[in-house]
């Protein structure tokens, strides 16, 4: 699948099959992280891939937005080091691997992490020294049915796009 048609058919996927994702799979959802935009190449972020059924159950009940992660075969946090702009280069992070998730055929769906009240008791369950700040998680699976990744209905782009002005 091509970038652009990866674009186009993302959604968000909340239910999953109870089937596990390769190792190498998890890897290469992760690696397009890394190679996100970072400014000034700073390249704050690192990533926890979670596995355990055990942990994926504690990230659900502490994170209010994600009770879902409880069915997920695998989440990955993602943390950045508190530097100017963690945020934006965390999210990049995050989208990238939304969208290398979409490509392999792996359903996910982005968990806010930043500023929530949760993010604190994340960040102890997972062990990440006080330095880092949690951007997102990522809950991954393989979707319970492949018609999850209907293309929404979208704005018209005449509604969107303007040239040279607003």
């Amino acid at each position: 699948m091509d970038a652009l048609e990866a674009i186009k058919i993302r959604r968000s996927i909340r239910a999953y099959q109870d089937k596990p994702i390769p190792k190498d799979m998890l890897e290469k959802i992760a690696e397009a992280g890394h190679f996100a935009a970072t400014a000034r190449d700073v390249q704050p972020w690192q990533f926890i891939i979670v596995t355990k059924k055990d942990i994926l159950k504690k990230l659900a009940e502490v994170a209010e937005n994600g009770r879902f992660l409880a069915s997920a075969v695998a989440c990955i946090a993602v943390f950045c080091e508190d530097t100017k702009y963690y945020l934006e280069d965390g999210c990049a992070a995050t989208e990238n691997m939304l969208l290398a998730a979409t490509s392999l055929g792996i359903g996910s769906c982005w968990v806010a992490g930043d500023k929530k009240p949760y993010s604190q008791q994340v960040a102890r369950l997972l062990s990440v020294p006080d330095k880092f700040k949690l951007v997102s998680l990522v809950a991954l699976g393989y979707p319970i049915s492949i018609d999850e990744f209907h293309v929404a209905d979208k704005k018209k782009m005449s509604e969107l796009i303007h040239w040279d002005k607003f």
